[in-house]
């Protein structure tokens, strides 16, 4: 771990190197417009860029020590939750606060950045668009190194990324600023789908549903709370660029709790570090059987396969027709998360954003508006508490299909509004309060039951791809309306309730029930009687 160790503090170095370039405009209120980069800066920046290639290098997997799994190596399914889970939940959920602290943080700052630099508000949206770009990007790529690269070290690297681009803060041109804010995006977008991964790895499988529902909305409400009281303290003091300053000390508390995350032991078994697996397990209070006493479930396995043995053809058959089922079903659940991203993405980012405007140009007032909207979203309130409790106790399939059923009749509403024969959908404080509802319950919903639809070899991924996909909806969303294409409220609902219908379909036809599913099972494949 040294060259990691030594990469962060070149990192932290390069971030104390702008710190001068900010406090030499106390003076003027911390304005820095105009003022030329310092060589202290750009030595900074390079580095920052060294110590990322340094951490990248300690942090990459070891050569895989053995390939052999041992098949007996699992925590059991209802073993309670100890104090190293609570420990691990705990340290994600500050990782998610801090993932949501920055995007948060966008809407703090604009106001200030078009003071400073003399923006129009049609200027300085582009940095919100940005930094969206970034996050999807994000998304994607630290989705990707989570599956091959290993769950924790993408946190940690992403959190080292993360702490870098805290010099956003001492920028002193908006070109600068959308750069840098590009790549807080792109450190920021693989928090969430990696700490999924990861978690659903790690929780007994009685707890995991609930677990993995229940962290994402305390992150989500967490980030905004400290975002918000951070603002509100330090902005009268330091300024509009304090807020991504505090990004510096925030990435520090992820580098400092390190040591107290271990890797996925699921993806340790994967890259065949078996000893390492057994001690991460044993670090969760979980025993581990030695590799001969095999579970009954395999001694029932071989007995089926001894007597299929007599018909050698016959098991070549059922394997390759239970694989063929088990990749359209993949790829089913795949289609049915991306449109289930993506409409969500169109909704939050474009047919919630767009609705004040249409409501104002529909002759309501501001006030009005804005009580419409407030009422609505305290329904939002305890939807998380209930997402969670229908997630873990109900059914994970069904409850993500409701979810999605109620963004679908809230985008109906929405394209009803002015039909003559349905008056009572001329308020919109109903599909209002049906879209804000739905996609609370979505968003609380999609990662983890991406994470538990697909086997380890491609969990960090689908996560990754499905968190991609509903930023992509977003991009694409604020793209139409940089290009003044916003389509009638109206219309862009029925055009988005398409991708929401078949999404629902795919589900009920492709999806699984995961509450109590042992993620074993993802990664079972039909084997030949030799072995076995």
């Amino acid at each position: 771990m040294l060259a990691f160790w030594c990469g962060s503090l070149m990192v932290g170095i390069g971030v104390v190197l702008h710190l001068p370039m900010f406090w030499m405009g106390r003076k003027m209120g911390f304005r820095l417009a105009g003022m030329p980069m310092t060589d202290a800066m750009f030595i900074g920046m390079a580095l920052i860029v060294l110590g990322f290639i340094a951490a990248g290098v300690g942090l990459r997997p070891g050569r895989r020590p053995s390939l052999r799994l041992a098949a007996s190596i699992s925590p059991p399914a209802d073993m309670p939750l100890t104090g190293a889970h609570w420990l691990q939940m705990g340290i994600l959920g500050v990782a998610l606060i801090i993932d949501v602290m920055k995007a948060a943080t966008l809407g703090f700052v604009t106001p200030g950045m078009a003071a400073e630099y003399g923006l129009t508000r049609a200027a300085v949206s582009v940095l919100p668009f940005v930094a969206l770009i970034g996050t999807t990007v994000g998304s994607f790529m630290w989705g990707a190194l989570a599956d091959f690269y290993g769950r924790r070290a993408s946190l940690l690297l992403a959190a080292v990324m993360f702490m870098g681009t805290a010099i956003c803060g001492t920028m002193p041109s908006f070109h600068w600023n959308i750069f840098m804010c590009f790549t807080m995006g792109l450190a920021a977008g693989g928090m969430l789908p990696v700490a999924n991964a990861l978690l659903a790895e790690i929780i007994p499988t009685k707890h995991r549903g609930w677990c993995l529902v229940l962290l994402g909305g305390i992150g989500t409400v967490g980030g905004y709370f400290a975002t918000s009281e951070a603002s509100a303290l330090l902005q009268p003091f330091f300024g509009w660029r304090i807020m991504w300053l505090i990004g510096f000390p925030t990435g520090l508390i992820l580098i400092a709790l390190s040591p107290l995350m271990p890797e996925s032991a699921r993806f340790l078994l994967k890259m065949g570090h078996v000893d390492l697996a057994r001690a991460t397990f044993a670090r969760f209070g979980t025993v581990i059987a030695p590799d001969a006493e095999t579970p009954a479930a395999a001694d029932g396995c071989r007995a089926l396969y001894e007597g299929l043995a007599q018909s050698p053809e016959l098991p070549a058959v059922i394997a390759n027709a239970v694989a063929g089922r088990r990749r359209l079903a993949l790829w089913g659940t795949s289609a049915a998360l991306t449109l289930a991203a993506l409409a969500w993405g169109f909704v939050n980012y474009g047919v919630l954003l767009w609705l004040p405007t249409t409501l104002i140009s529909e002759g309501r007032s501001v006030g009005l508006t804005s009580a419409i909207i407030a009422r609505s979203t305290l329904i939002a309130v305890p939807t998380i508490a209930v997402a969670t409790y229908l997630y873990s106790a109900w059914s994970t399939k069904r409850a993500l299909i409701a979810a999605i059923a109620v963004i679908t009749l809230g985008l109906i509403a929405m394209l009803l509004r002015h039909d003559a024969a349905l008056p009572w959908l001329a308020n919109p404080v109903l599909s209002v309060a049906l879209l804000i509802v739905g996609t609370s319950a979505v968003i609380s919903y999609l990662l983890p039951y991406a994470a538990e639809s697909f086997p380890i070899r491609l969990r960090g991924r689908a996560t990754g791809w499905v968190a991609g996909c509903s930023k992509s909806g977003g991009v694409i969303a604020q793209g139409l309306a940089a290009l003044a294409l916003v389509p009638a409220l109206g219309l862009a609902a029925g055009l988005v309730a398409v991708p929401a219908v078949l999404s629902l379909l795919l589900v009920a036809t492709f999806g699984h029930e995961t509450r109590g599913l042992d993620l074993r099972e993802l990664e079972t494949a039909p084997a030949a009687p030799a072995d076995v």
